[in-house]
């Protein structure tokens, strides 16, 4: 079998004396969920979360944290809402590239219930199952991060109860970060995201965090501290921008021919994954030799005569099968005296994107959302992905084309008007909107050639019965009564096949004869 596609990257950069200076934040938008008061943690400033989410509960925990962000969270309640998504919207730039990470710390929010397990989405692809059972007996809060193309304007990030729900669902932060376009970028962002499954720096007992890494992203401590004489380099030819601070430590690999290191530390599913290994070597010249390694992951060679010099290599695959415990193995290449090391790496599992729904669908139902009031808490994100969790009352079409096929909001206690755009959704088979309080007068809708069915019953909507219902030739049921209606019933709605029902109504006379 030949060994899978591997896209490599190397490196080179110059020996320079690491900049004392903080790097500047990138753009960034910090979210400390429930909190009411904007806050300054490590010189990076958080956030109230209610100007980007209108559901939920905002509480405080009565446990101590050490963490700031961890104190407050906001809830989403299960009763009634299984298979409800709740979303933060946040506007973004369009085609940047955003790390979105979520972090969750129970706190005992829920009293004696279990630990809530839950979905999140973003832009209408379901990420992963959220699980902190493991982490928060240890004390730990969780945190999931993400990499993913901003598409549009906003985006949007949901927590949705599923089938193993038991609780309230909650989160305590949220953080969407613009990465730099050189970062991942061998990764084609437009049909999959990237989902973070380990992040290390090798041989170092601290997280590195901001400001060493610009970005803040979090590179845990693995293996045994290994402290070697002092090191100055530079990361600026990194595609990745590793912090300088992971190749000031490094995981030398035994003294056997062949050296193992069991990384990620846990089983991984069957799934494709970014992979990205980075090496530096200050080689003292005294010691003799030159250090250049082959690298293998399972058996399967990854890279050979890998050169291992000041200057520093990232060696990356964008695309690369693994499954259950992985095996990273480094050995000296032939001719090479001198034994093989590692300072980092990175592993992102590939998350195929969701489809979305059709944009001029998504425009016309923002719009009708704008029109009524006390619409459903959960319209808000995607309207129709992923599909078990479309927007209350909406149903949609499968396929590569993401159409909303039904509209029912029937007794859902809604007012305001219909807008004319409605007649956009030009897929529609159904509109329920019976027994609620809308007004203004019915727009025309002989656009919509799919529509079988339309209830606009006790209601209080004014003016005539429009005539261009009539020309809809599929339509079936037509149920407008207990309205507010004036003028004549139109004549072409009086034929075979449909069931008009118009009773209740302030109609000046009889339909024509």
């Amino acid at each position: 079998m030949p060994p899978p596609s591997l896209i490599i990257l190397i490196s080179l950069f110059s020996v320079l004396y690491l900049s004392s200076s903080q790097p500047p934040p990138l753009p960034r938008t910090l979210i400390d969920c429930g909190a009411t008061a904007n806050s300054t943690i490590n010189g990076l400033q958080w956030i109230p979360d209610t100007g980007y989410i209108t559901s939920g509960t905002s509480k405080n925990l009565t446990i101590p944290v050490l963490d700031r962000t961890l104190s407050t969270v906001r809830s989403f309640p299960l009763q009634n809402n299984l298979h409800r998504k709740f979303c933060y919207v946040v506007r973004v730039f369009r085609g940047a590239k955003y790390m979105i990470r979520s972090t969750y710390f129970y706190g005992g929010i829920n009293g004696n219930d279990p630990l809530p397990v839950f979905d999140q989405i973003v832009d209408g692809t379901l990420w992963s199952v959220v699980n902190t059972t493991g982490d928060y007996s240890d004390g730990m809060a969780s945190y999931y991060e993400g990499v993913f193309l901003a598409r549009g304007k906003t985006m949007s990030f949901c927590i949705a109860a599923n089938s193993y729900t038991e609780s309230d669902p909650f989160i305590s932060a949220l953080e969407f970060v613009i990465l730099g376009n050189s970062l991942y970028n061998s990764t084609d962002f437009k049909q999959v995201g990237l989902s973070l499954v380990a992040r290390h720096s090798f041989g170092r007992n601290e997280v590195i965090r901001y400001p060493d890494d610009q970005f803040d992203r979090v590179w845990e401590p693995f293996g045994e501290p290994v402290i070697p004489p002092s090191k100055n380099v530079s990361v600026s030819g990194i595609w990745n921008l590793p912090p300088s601070k992971i190749f000031q430590t490094e995981f030398p690999m035994g003294r056997s021919s062949l050296r193992e290191l069991r990384w990620p530390p846990v089983p991984l599913p069957n799934s494709m994954y970014y992979i990205a290994l980075y090496f530096a070597d200050d080689h003292n010249s005294s010691t003799g030799g030159s250090r250049m390694i082959d690298v293998s992951i399972n058996g399967v060679p990854y890279y050979k005569n890998l050169s291992l010099t000041p200057a520093g290599a990232a060696v990356f695959a964008s695309k690369w099968p693994l499954s259950g415990p992985t095996t990273v193995a480094l050995s000296p290449a032939s001719g090479s005296s001198v034994d093989p090391l590692i300072n980092g790496g990175e592993v992102f599992e590939l998350i195929a994107l969701g489809e979305r729904t059709l944009t001029r669908d998504v425009i016309v139902l923002e719009a009708l959302k704008s029109s009524l009031q006390n619409v459903p808490l959960d319209w808000y994100g995607d309207p129709c992905m992923p599909l078990q969790y479309s927007w209350t009352g909406i149903t949609c079409s499968e396929g590569p084309r993401i159409r909303v096929v039904t509209l029912n909001l029937t007794g859902m206690g809604l007012s305001g008007s219909l807008p004319p755009s409605i007649a956009r959704l030009t897929a529609l088979a159904d509109i329920w909107l019976g027994n609620n309080t809308l007004s203004g007068s019915i727009p025309d809708l002989s656009s919509l050639k799919m529509l079988e069915t339309l209830h606009l019953e006790d209601n209080r909507f004014t003016g005539e019965i429009p005539l261009s219902l009539g020309n809809i030739k599929g339509l079936r049921e037509l149920f407008l009564q207990n309205n507010n209606l004036t003028g004549q019933i139109p004549n072409n709605l009086l034929k075979p096949g449909l069931n008009l029902r118009t009773s209740g109504n302030q109609f000046l006379a009889p339909p024509p004869s």
